[in-house]
């Protein structure tokens, strides 16, 4: 019997079995904390000194997610009673711990900043270098984080005033035209239409993304609607190395749709030497704008089509792909980037059918698939190559469990939508970073024993 040899691949299990100062050590070697630390560095050369380590404090922090501490008490108790958890941490002996309130301070400043997009940005641009994110197809997804506080109570609406019955006179039907044209316009731009996203660049898209608390409503597995009070957190994650290459929050009521084009937006813009083939998401995505975006990033949207009380085309199946006489679908053969175009080869059964030879029947079908964006993709929706790209979404849902069980997602400990996004991303951050620990790690195995 020959044998096989496999590649070793170092897990997240064996990075928590490694002992703490070498396994914080090699968390540290992935990041670069300066963006964070310009924030807080002394400006002036008069004035106090800066009594505080807030190098050892962006540490701590980090390692409160890595090593699963719920609380800033918690991690201010380890650090006061555990002095090798402090040496690691970055803190002297002679330095005193800093209070819950320098870490809320720490916590606002970043807050006001866009610091740890910046190291995520430099994080992922080191992973893509040394070729660990190599993904052709990136999956989008949103998962619910329930606030820390209670909803408040229920405010009863006022009634509105009865509408006046019939006609409006034209002069007043075409003041009310005006007078909604204008309420339109004045609405913030996640209250508008997605297609309204199209023309807006990401720096405002995340700037006026709501923040604040809100009841979401979901469908669960069984189909019953499931409420929170709080956030969703909507990641874009890279289907075969599973790095989150996005990350946004957001009102627990915001639309899943609404948050995609500012995701892909951001992707652009962060990494434009990063290419993508496909992108897959459920059907709460299947909106125009959303298609109309991916394929101006060159790329073909994989996305579950979502009938909205839609009548059944004649003369298509359930994929909107073409039918004969007989109601026998037609095959997806190929698609041309050049043109374009879908093709569509004779079904099987015409191989036995008394009219194969008939003008009634045509050999081939082409279609273009800018006819209609949402229900020609390439590949052709139900084709084996469309399905197989689907299931990569299953990758976003995976990561959205680690960063639940293993990285503190949903133990939001803050009051307010801002800081609850600095939660957010310092959780994908941490999650990348040992992401790219692991993968580091396993690059030096495969290496030693080649």
């Amino acid at each position: 019997m020959p044998y096989i040899r496999h590649e070793s691949l170092f897990t997240l299990q064996e990075l928590y079995e490694m002992e703490q100062k070498d396994r914080f050590r090699e968390v540290f070697s992935t990041i670069d904390i300066a963006p964070i630390l310009r924030l807080v560095r002394k400006t002036s050369l008069y004035g106090a000194p800066i009594e505080v380590n807030y190098r050892a404090m962006v540490y701590s922090l980090i390692i409160r997610i890595v090593e699963r501490i719920p609380t800033i008490k918690d991690l201010i108790k380890r650090l006061q009673h555990d002095i090798l958890f402090r040496l690691d941490c970055g803190f002297m002996l002679s330095e005193s711990i800093p209070s819950a309130s320098s870490y809320s301070r720490l916590m606002r400043k970043i807050s006001e900043s866009h610091a740890l997009e910046e190291m995520q940005q430099q994080l992922l641009e080191h992973a893509m270098a040394e070729g660990f994110i190599t993904d052709d197809t990136v999956a989008i997804d949103a998962t619910h984080i329930e606030a820390r506080d209670q909803a408040p109570a229920k405010q009863e609406k006022e009634k509105p005033e009865p509408k006046k019955r019939g006609r409006k006179a034209k002069a007043e039907r075409e003041a009310w035209l005006k007078q909604k044209q204008e309420e339109e316009e004045q609405k913030p731009i996640f209250e508008k239409e997605i297609a309204a996203q199209l023309h807006e660049p990401f720096n405002i898209l995340r700037d006026q993304m709501p923040l604040d608390p809100q009841w979401g409503v979901k469908k669960n597995s069984d189909g019953k609607n499931v409420f929170w009070y709080g956030y969703k957190g909507h990641l874009a994650v890279g289907s075969q190395s599973q790095y989150i290459l996005g990350a946004m929050l957001s009102s627990g009521s915001l639309n899943d749709g609404k948050a995609a084009i500012p995701l892909l937006k951001g992707m652009a813009l962060q990494h434009p030497n990063f290419n993508i083939k496909y992108v897959t998401m459920d059907a709460g995505y299947d909106y125009e704008a959303i298609y109309k975006q991916i394929r101006e990033a060159d790329a073909h949207a994989v996305i579950a089509y979502n009938r909205r009380r839609e009548p059944e085309l004649v003369g298509f199946d359930e994929y909107f792909a073409p039918t004969c006489v007989r109601e026998h679908s037609y095959r997806y053969d190929s698609y041309d980037p050049t043109y374009e175009i879908l093709k569509y080869v004779r079904p099987k059964e015409c191989a036995s059918c008394p009219l194969a030879h008939d003008s009634l029947c045509q050999k081939v079908y082409k279609m273009k698939i800018t006819t209609d964006l949402r229900k020609y993709t390439a590949p052709a929706r139900g084709s084996k190559q469309w399905k197989e790209i689907a299931k990569r979404r299953s990758a976003v849902e995976r990561v959205n469990a680690y960063l639940k069980e293993f990285f503190q997602l949903n133990n939001v400990r803050h009051r307010t939508g801002q800081k609850a996004k600095v939660h957010l991303n310092l959780v994908t951050l941490v999650y990348n970073c040992m992401k790219l620990a692991c993968d580091r790690l396993s690059r030096q195995l495969q290496e030693r024993a080649a």
